[in-house]
């Protein structure tokens, strides 16, 4: 998966925006405000590309054990986030679901009301 792909993939659910909240090196994602991805634009350039994503922790845990790519969230609660290695072991169709579960996860969090403005 290339930078434009992952921008467009996550750009492409309902209700997300982009920011750069901490510094002009990483995108964030959000959906009602809340992040799901965020990844250094520094490190696609360096060919070394990774994305932070929010994920159950059982399962967080579950795919560490299975993935050598998916470690526990860097400067991110560890219990909550992975960070993921791009285009390593990890196919782009299971990193589309990892970024559809933590899309899915920030969006449940969301108040009623909330989920039903960006839903629709």
């Amino acid at each position: 998966m290339n930078l434009e792909e992952f921008y467009e993939y996550c750009l492409s659910k309902k209700g997300v925006t982009e920011h750069f909240p901490f510094d002009q090196d990483t995108l964030v994602f959000k959906v009602g405000g809340k992040m799901f991805a965020l990844s250094s634009l520094k490190q696609w350039e360096l060919g070394k590309p990774s994305v932070n994503l929010k994920c159950e922790p059982e399962l967080a845990k579950e795919w560490r054990l299975q993935f050598d790519a998916i470690q526990p969230g860097f400067h991110m609660n560890k219990n909550h986030w992975n960070t993921v290695a791009i285009n390593t072991e990890l196919m782009d169709s299971f990193l589309k679901e990892m970024i559809d579960h933590s899309y899915g996860l920030v969006l449940s969090g969301l108040t009623k009301k909330a989920q039903q403005e960006i839903l629709g």
